[in-house]
C-alpha cells in the first residue's frame, strides 16, 4: 500500500513510518515545513517520500494524496493556547478531509485519544473500552481535550456524509518511549524539577510507542478495522506507584516528588473550581489539578480494556513494561531499519549485470 501520514516527524509518527516501512508499505510521509528531516532515521529510505506542508492551510494537500491508497492522520498541536490547538488539530483535520474527498481517497485511520472520554461521569473502577461515555462537558477540560473531541466530531461527519469512507479511529491511551517517559498522569507540576504525586494507586492506560505504532499500521492494513473505533493499550498495565518504581530501577532521572492523598486533592480542586465559578465567575485560570474534571480524567482510578483491537485487529502488545523500558534506556537505534535489497537489473541475454 502507498500512506499518506501526517504528522510523520512527531514522537509517534516516527514510529509508524518505521513500522510501516517494515512491513512492506510505500510513505509519503508530510512534515512541517520547518521540520529538521536528517534527524529522523528513515528520511532518506528509498520507499519515503517527504512532503512538506503546512495542513492548516489547504495548499498542496490534493497534490500530496494523488496515488495514495489510505491515509494515517497523526497530526494534532499538543501546545499553545486553545486557538493555536484549534488550528492545528481542528482547521488540519477539515482541510485534509477536504482534500480527501477532492482527490478520492476515503480509507482513514485517524489517531484520537482517551482524552475524549468523560471521567467524571464516569464512576472510580470502571473499564473504559470504546463504550465509555464520550466528555459531556468539554468547556470544563483542557485545550487538548476539547480539540481533540471536535476533530471525532469531524470525523464522524466525514463518515456520515460520504458512504464511500472507510474510516477507522484509534484511540490510544498515554504513549510512552525514550524521552517520554515522565507525563502529566505521574502528578502535578510545581517547578522544573517538583511534582504533587497524585493518586499513586490509579492505573495507568498506557502504551509503549512501539506496540501502539504496530497496532496503528495494523489498523490500515485490516478490512475489519472499518467502521471501528480502537482503543490501543498494553497489558498489564501498572499504577503509578509500580510505574515510578521501575523508571527507579531502569535508573531513569525523576523529579521530586511531594506525595499527596488523592481524596484530599479532590477536596482541594472542587473548593477552587468552586471560588472561581461563583465569586470569581470563572475569570481565573487554574492549573488542571484544581480543575475536577481535568483531574479526574488524569488521576481518577479506573480500568481500561484492550480486547476490542486485539480481535479486530489480531493484535498483541508486542513489548512489556519492563522490555519497554530497556528497550527505553538501551543505546539501540529503535528506528532502524533493514537495509533495501539491491535491484539486480538483466541484460538484453537475460543474464545479471
Amino acid at each position: 500500500m502507498k500512506l499518506l501520514v501526517t504528522g510523520a516527524s512527531g514522537f509517534l509518527g516516527k514510529y509508524v513510518v518505521a513500522e510501516a516501512l517494515q512491513r512492506g508499505h510505500q510513505v509519503r510521509a508530510i512534515v512541517r515545513p520547518s521540520s529538521d528531516e536528517t534527524r529522523i532515521f528513515w528520511h532518506n529510505h528509498p520507499r519515503v517520500e517527504l512532503i512538506r506542508i503546512d495542513l492548516r492551510s489547504k495548499h498542496g494537500i490534493v497534490d500530496a494524496l494523488q496515488g495514495v491508497d489510505a491515509v494515517i492522520h497523526l497530526a494534532a498541536a499538543k501546545e499553545g493556547d486553545f486557538y493555536t490547538r484549534f488550528a492545528g488539530t481542528v482547521v488540519a483535520t477539515e482541510n485534509l478531509l477536504d482534500a480527501m474527498v477532492d482527490a478520492d481517497v476515503m480509507r482513514l485511520v485517524d489517531i484520537s485519544t482517551f482524552s475524549v472520554y468523560d471521567y467524571q461521569g464516569t464512576k472510580s473502577g470502571e473499564t473504559i473500552s470504546e463504550k465509555s461515555q464520550i466528555e459531556s462537558n468539554p468547556l470544563e477540560r483542557d485545550e487538548y481535550a476539547q480539540t481533540k473531541l471536535l476533530q471525532e466530531e469531524l470525523i464522524h461527519e466525514f463518515e456520515q456524509n460520504y458512504p464511500k469512507a472507510q474510516v477507522t479511529i484509534v484511540r490510544p491511551g498515554l504513549v510512552y518511549g525514550r524521552d517520554n517517559l515522565w507525563s502529566t498522569l505521574l502528578g502535578g507540576q510545581l517547578t522544573k524539577n517538583l511534582w504533587l504525586r497524585i493518586g499513586a494507586y490509579a492505573t495507568m492506560p498506557l502504551t509503549y510507542v512501539e506496540n501502539c505504532a504496530d497496532a496503528i499500521v495494523s489498523a490500515v492494513e485490516r478490512d475489519e478495522a472499518i467502521g471501528q473505533t480502537l482503543n490501543i493499550v498494553d497489558d498489564d498495565l501498572p499504577t503509578q506507584r509500580v510505574y515510578v518504581k521501575r523508571l527507579t530501577k531502569h535508573k531513569v532521572s525523576i523529579p521530586r516528588l511531594i506525595p499527596i492523598n488523592w481524596t484530599i486533592m479532590r477536596f482541594m480542586a472542587w473548593i477552587f473550581w468552586t471560588y472561581n465559578q461563583r465569586v470569581l465567575q470563572g475569570q481565573a485560570r487554574l492549573p488542571g489539578i484544581f480543575i475536577p474534571r481535568v483531574l479526574d480524567a488524569r488521576f481518577k482510578h479506573f480500568k481500561f480494556s484492550n480486547a476490542h483491537a486485539k480481535q479486530i485487529l489480531n493484535w498483541q502488545p508486542r513489548y512489556s513494561l519492563d522490555t519497554a523500558l530497556e528497550r527505553c534506556c538501551s543505546n539501540e537505534e529503535l528506528l532502524q531499519l533493514p537495509q533495501p535489497q539491491p535491484i539486480v537489473k538483466e541484460s538484453l541475454c537475460g543474464l545479471p549485470t
